[in-house]
């Protein structure tokens, strides 16, 4: 297929740059058997079965946007730049990859100097943007360094229209991320929504839970540049589920019960440990799993998802799981109707099609 077919036009004003407030009163579009409906993400236990299972992204937003300077060089470099650094992937115990502005500024061996005495320096300039950052301090005394000098990582979307504050510290993290888990740069925001009363409902209702983990990087909301969908290099991130977890989602389908992801990373994880059969592995390793129209889904049964952009990798796999013609359909409803989108946005839940 081509990018050109999942394109879309969106209204400006339809991106919404702060999240429902209660998180739970945000708009729900449900899709299933060819049928749009609209309803609230608190009828969601209304719309499941008891003996349904849902899966959870359980990871943790770091505040992985850092504005750093690189200090004056003594020749050829002009005074003091000032540099923005978005954290995307952990390749070390103080080693980064990072998107940052100005790249042009910057060079391999240049230092750059953060708040609370961080510092780190540029070892490679990559391709895409990217630069390799070596911190001043490893391990857990860098993790406490960048909560001290970092902010919300607010997708571009976002942050082009407003700067990050203190709201986003709360508003841009599950209400169930653990701590231990630490290690996203962008949230799983199908569970921004969750709140303890919606899951006191779903409790009532016999809907059971899951919890796997993938940590988000950048790369979900790099833009596909390739006109051939099949030629785009999706990017990798590092995901697990435990072996509680694994035998729960097995014993659900073994009983007929459904299986729901909350959010694409969610999806994305499970269709990536899953045999053939349906049959959900316990491991801890690295995906690019790229799901487009064509893809025959394993595991899950629907999925918990907020409204994607046009043309990105994300409205591609919502359009393999209920089809193509029907997300467009979804998809130009949600605006005729004003839903909102994007990270803040509304939600839907999609019924895997056939």
């Amino acid at each position: 297929m081509k990018l050109s077919d999942f394109d879309f036009d969106l209204p400006e004003d339809l991106i919404a740059l702060r999240p429902a407030r209660p998180r739970d009163s945000a708009r729900l579009l449900h899709v299933k058997d060819g049928t749009i409906s609209d309803k609230g993400v608190l009828d969601l236990p209304t719309l499941l079965q008891p003996g349904d299972l849902l899966v959870f992204n359980d990871t943790k937003v770091i505040p992985a946007a850092l504005v750093g300077t690189r200090p004056a060089r003594a020749h050829g470099g002009g005074g003091d730049v000032e540099v923005e650094v978005n954290l995307h992937k952990r390749e070390g115990e103080a080693v980064w990859r990072a998107f940052a502005r100005p790249g042009k500024r910057l060079k391999a061996g240049d230092t750059l100097h953060f708040k609370g005495a961080l510092t780190a320096e540029i070892t490679a300039k990559l391709d895409g943007g990217e630069i390799a950052l070596a911190f001043d301090r490893p391990g857990v005394a860098l993790d406490k360094a960048i909560v001290k000098a970092g902010a919300p990582p607010l997708p571009p979307y976002i942050a082009s229209k407003r700067a990050a504050d203190t709201a986003d510290l709360e508003d841009y993290q599950t209400v169930y991320a653990a701590p231990e888990k630490a290690g996203s740069v962008a949230a799983p925001t199908a569970g921004l929504h969750f709140t303890d009363r919606l899951f006191e409902a779903l409790d009532a209702r016999g809907v059971k839970r899951a919890w796997v983990t993938l940590h988000v990087g950048a790369g979900t909301f790099l833009p596909v540049k390739t006109e051939d969908v099949s030629e785009h290099q999706m990017h990798a991130e590092w995901y697990q589920i435990g072996e509680e977890t694994s035998r729960l989602i097995n014993d659900t389908r073994a009983a007929g019960g459904r299986i729901i992801a909350v959010g694409t990373t969610s999806i994305r994880t499970l269709e990536s440990a899953s045999d053939d059969d349906g049959t959900v592995r316990a491991e801890a390793r690295e995906t690019d799993i790229f799901i487009t129209p064509g893809y025959r889904f394993k595991t899950v049964d629907a999925l918990m998802t907020n409204f994607h952009l046009p043309k990105s990798t994300l409205f591609m796999l919502v359009s393999a799981l209920a089809g193509f013609e029907e997300m467009r359909a979804a998809y130009a409803h949600a605006i005729a109707d004003q839903y909102r989108f994007f990270s803040y946005g509304d939600s839907s839940l999609l019924w895997r099609k056939g």
